[in-house]
């Protein structure tokens, strides 16, 4: 283990911070979570922040194309024992960490405790290097999904303006808030038709999940519908470095300043930053949910 530390020692200088684990996942494919999950995390870097990137979608895991990196090892080598963690990492723009996921991953109901523990105790030493962990999750309501959502510190919700992606993002929301009704739960309308359009979509889901499961939800942002999105994923490039101009860019940036903004006000009020669960505290959870 202190091998693994020393690895990682060499990724950063100095980091004292638990990592916050922010889970992003949707009820549905294609709302542009991935893209999200990557851009969102350049740009809590680029204001200061220590952010690294966990690629939970195990089947189709994405987020190294969207980077621009290319991703030699990925979870499943540590998994198997073959690779340490630091040897999966892969630096991406601006200083953002990659643990890339992989297809094929055994899951932890089929692990030895001995194996879950030796991951956890792994992945944990991320802790002190980072101050935000992103979790990009599978979209549907999976057990995998559930175990992630209901681990992390929060969640970002993605959805469309589309009818069924609302319903999806409803139904995922609905499923987290029965196994715990304290997690904070906060929504990015992506592809909005404009701010005022957005805003309409929030309204929608914000009354069902008020009227049906007394739950209250935040509005973290907006993305409006920006052609440059495809562009830049079609060019492996993160939006907020190819095209930094651009309303998506520009609204992704906003979303990262407000939720910083937010965070302190938090912090300074209730000092919540020593109450993160952390990387280790969010796989150990996992595992207990999965077992």
């Amino acid at each position: 283990m202190e091998d693994q530390a020393r690895g990682l020692r060499q990724l950063a200088a100095q980091f004292n911070s638990k990592a916050r684990t922010i889970v992003i996942t949707s009820g549905k494919g294609g709302v542009g979570k991935t893209s999200l999950a990557v851009n969102l995390a350049i740009a809590l870097s680029e204001r200061g922040k220590q952010v690294a990137i966990l690629d939970g979608d195990l089947g189709l895991a994405n987020a190294d194309l969207l980077m621009g990196v290319r991703a030699t090892y990925n979870i499943k080598h540590l998994v198997d024992g073959q690779k340490r963690v630091s040897e999966i990492i892969v630096h991406g723009p601006k200083g953002v960490k990659l643990i890339p996921g992989g297809s094929g991953i055994p899951e932890i109901t089929n692990m030895s405790e001995i194996r879950v523990k030796g991951i956890i105790e792994a992945l944990g030493v991320l802790d002190q290097y980072v101050d935000f962990l992103i979790i990009d999750t599978g979209a549907g309501i999976s057990k995998q999904v559930l175990a992630f959502a209901l681990a992390a510190d929060e969640i970002l919700v993605v959805t469309t303006p589309e009818p069924t992606s609302l319903a999806d993002a409803y139904g995922i929301i609905k499923v987290v808030n029965n196994g715990n009704p304290q997690m904070p739960i906060n929504i990015v309308v992506n592809q909005a038709d404009g701010i005022e359009d957005g805003k309409r979509v929030f309204e929608r889901l914000e009354i069902v999940c008020q009227r049906f499961v007394n739950k209250n939800v935040g509005l973290a942002g907006i993305i409006p519908f920006d052609y440059n999105v495809s562009k830049a994923i079609r060019s492996q490039e993160p939006i907020v470095i190819g095209q930094p101009t651009s309303k998506a860019a520009l609204a992704i940036n906003r979303i990262a300043a407000d939720y910083l903004n937010a965070l302190e006000k938090v912090e300074i009020n209730t000092n919540q930053s020593q109450n993160s669960k952390g990387f280790k505290g969010l796989l150990e959870r996992m595992a207990r949910l999965l077992r």
